[in-house]
């Protein structure tokens, strides 16, 4: 029986109705065990990754796999098993693996598939534009990176060496379907270019510096070009040349955007369902209370075309929507799945699998506030361009991490900074952002401009 897709349309070697028969068979095989509920996923992917470093071809890494992922319940009690074998047998086995599991662990009265109400009903499964598959040959993957690194070098006679160039185009699709009613699944693609080169001072010290830029798009029109990539990553690295450590001191800090996300990935963390049951997050009952200061809103929206956090439903298959997260500084919503959201007495939010789209705006911003507007704002204080370290701790909200930068002065650049520590509480920074920048850019999932948080401890020499 021939299942595969003619692979010149799509690269896979399994077709959407070849899967939605794997998925049935294992929700079949389960039900005839005497399972109450069950849920199935196919999935493969499958891409292309090319590395270079100082002109060189380095690494071709091609990459399929596949896996069939099961859930077994019997009544609260939960197993789940995965094969990457789709026969026949082993899918059999697989299901009763699952079985099996459930019925030795113990129950969970919250445990469970997404009651049938919030399921999105297969009429809803709006098509999001994810799916671009790149037919790039490895030849023409490392034609570009190497371009992309020559750029880099070409930008002045300082970059001096390299941790390589590189390009990926990856692509993948699943189907899923349980025993509530769910049916659905699509294909998505993701494609990047990045380079890492290192700027270096001649003389005693011989200073290094390194630093990285890349793009990355759903479809490979989409990208930055090899040229514009190469160039911003060495003028980056350039500009931190000649940096020194600052005495320690308190003041303000402008983090760039690209850091900016990832405080936003910080509040996500703090405000989903795993953190609030297990009240190890200081924004416990958070709800309705302001968070942020009245100029701030945050917006998730599922449904932005090609977005990287863009899907018509969640990993349970529950239906989601465009949402205000964050109303005037004010927290409107958590992310929850079924499980966390029964565990708190409330509703499913559509995040099983965590957050889609979130674009982070103050009320403030004006289409004129670029960086160098937002270094006026600064004044004289930090400017942040690279974290390192995980200091985050949820619980209290206590936040510390190495970083490195710029010492601004009268809202201009002095010179750049590194090997110091900038530490807060993430409550307090929160509530302490004075402005957002309009160079938002969007990182993954989450879109925002840099931000201005009005105090932090900066720890130097």
């Amino acid at each position: 029986m021939n299942h595969t897709h003619s692979s010149a349309d799509t690269g896979f070697s399994y077709s959407r109705p070849f899967f939605e028969q794997l998925v049935d068979q294992a929700l079949a095989h389960a039900k005839k065990l005497g399972a109450t509920d069950a849920g199935a996923e196919a999935s493969e992917g499958c891409g292309l990754s090319v590395g270079v470093r100082k002109g060189e071809l380095e690494t071709v890494e091609r990459n399929r796999d596949k896996s069939l992922g099961v859930t077994v319940y019997i009544g609260h009690r939960r197993g789940n098993a995965s094969t990457s074998d789709f026969s026949g047998a082993a899918i059999e086995r697989t299901v009763q693996a699952a079985y099996d599991i459930a019925r030795f662990t113990a129950e969970d009265p919250v445990a469970g598939l997404p009651d049938a109400g919030d399921i999105a009903p297969p009429d809803s499964h709006r098509d999001l534009d994810l799916f671009h598959p790149w037919a790039i040959t490895s030849e023409e993957a490392a034609r570009m990176a190497l371009e992309c690194e020559a750029a880099a070098f070409a930008t002045g006679k300082r970059i001096t060496n390299s941790e390589g160039a590189a390009v990926s185009a990856q692509q993948s699709h699943f189907f899923s379907a349980h025993t509530r009613g769910f049916r659905g699944g699509y294909a998505t693609s993701r494609h990047s270019l990045s380079v890492a080169p290192i700027a270096s001072l001649p003389g005693r010290n011989g200073e290094m510096q390194r630093d990285a830029w890349y793009s990355s798009q759903r479809c490979a029109d989409e990208l930055a070009s090899p040229a514009a990539v190469g160039r911003y990553a060495a003028q980056r690295a350039l500009s931190r040349l000649g940096s020194r450590k600052i005495a320690t001191t308190e003041c303000p800090v402008l983090f760039e955007s690209s850091l900016a996300a990832g405080l936003l990935g910080a509040y996500v963390q703090a405000t989903s369902g795993g953190a609030l049951y297990r009240k190890s997050t200081f924004l416990l009952d958070s709800l309705g209370k302001p968070v942020f200061p009245k100029h701030i809103d945050i917006l998730e929206d599922p449904f932005i075309p090609r977005g990287k956090g863009s899907s018509p439903f969640d990993e349970e298959g529950v239906g989601v929507q465009a949402r205000k997260v964050v109303d005037a500084g004010r927290v409107q919503g958590y992310f929850l799945s079924s499980y966390s959201a029964r565990k708190l007495g409330m509703k499913t939010t559509g995040n099983a699998g965590g957050s889609h789209n979130l674009v982070l705006t103050s009320r403030r911003t004006k289409k004129s506030d670029d960086l160098d507007a937002m270094l006026q704002k600064l004044g004289t204080g930090l400017f942040v361009i690279e974290l390192m370290g995980q200091g985050v701790n949820y619980v209290t909200g206590d936040y510390s991490r190495g970083a490195s930068g710029f010492w601004v002065e009268n809202g201009r650049i002095a010179f750049p900074v590194h090997e110091i520590t900038i530490a807060g509480n993430l409550k307090t920074m929160f509530k302490g952002i004075e402005a957002v920048g309009a160079d938002a850019y969007a990182y993954g999932a989450k879109t925002v401009g840099s931000v201005l948080v009005n105090r932090m401890k900066v720890a130097g020499s």
